[in-house]
């Protein structure tokens, strides 16, 4: 952060083109002159962008959107499941109407298993980690680090919900209980979902940085459609996992922004 005093805001790389020079080129933003701004705006910082690797974003909107959205969306839903309200009748029908148990189906869900989210992740875990070091990036191993906690906190969070709620699962899944949240939509989305976020700054372009988003967004809506449609979880036992996975890599995001220096270069 640039000092507080009257000097006018310091250009960093990847701002805005509110940001750039004035049209004088004196490096002053927003003003064709060299003379310092004169209105508290003009005095202010320029915004944080909230990268992986950068500074914090900004407290309000943002942060609500990360944390807030989902996590009242999946106090409705556990609410809904424990007291067997109007929701979550509507889910079971839902449910009921759409199982169709299949060998193909069984092959989309495992694209949850630990087996096979988790080796991702570790392989992207030390790529980021390798190439953030030979770049000399500041606290290179903070990223890395902090999706393999978040990875490993998955089950630690997941399996108390679900002895706590003891749903039980589908017709076709038989007795038993411990269906929600689901976990294998957990792994997947956290383990795509954070293998993501350590690539995209890494990313040359623009179309490379749609692509792999595309392909974390798929890749977790396969898991999703396999799970339901083969009956191995309820639709809500899915949409409360996303709800706590996007809270654990909002979190990932604001700490690795909050305490990482410096961007990845490539």
């Amino acid at each position: 952060m640039g000092d507080t005093g009257s000097r006018p805001p310091q250009l960093r790389p990847g701002r805005a083109l509110a940001h750039t020079l004035g049209a004088s080129g004196s490096g002053s933003p927003h003003r064709s002159d060299s003379r310092p701004p004169q209105t508290p705006r003009g005095a202010r910082h320029s915004d944080l962008d909230g990268r992986l690797g950068t500074t914090p974003p900004v407290p309000g909107r943002p942060t609500f959107l990360l944390l807030g959205l989902p996590a009242l969306l999946f106090a409705l839903i556990t609410w809904q499941v424990e007291a067997h309200g109007p929701l979550a009748r509507a889910d079971e029908r839902l449910s009921g109407s759409i199982v169709r148990p299949s060998r193909f189906y069984e092959l989309l869900a495992d694209l949850g298993n630990i087996t096979v989210a988790v080796p991702v992740l570790a392989v992207v875990l030390v790529y980021v980690a390798v190439r953030a070091h030979r770049a000399g990036t500041d606290r290179w191993w903070l990223p890395s680090t902090a999706a393999a906690v978040l990875m490993a906190a998955v089950p630690a969070l997941i399996v108390p919900l679900k002895e706590l709620v003891a749903r039980p699962g589908p017709p076709v899944m038989g007795p038993g209980t411990g269906f929600y949240p689901s976990g294998h939509t957990a792994t997947a989305a956290v383990a795509y979902g954070a293998a993501t976020l350590l690539l995209l700054p890494w990313l040359r372009t623009g179309y490379a940085r749609r692509e792999l988003t595309i392909t974390c967004l798929l890749l977790n809506a396969l898991v999703a459609f396999g799970l339901i449609r083969r009956g191995y979880h309820w639709p809500l036992d899915v949409v409360a996992s996303w709800c706590l996975s996007v809270i654990l890599l909002g979190l990932m995001v604001l700490v690795v922004a909050r305490y990482g220096r410096g961007a990845a270069e490539g």
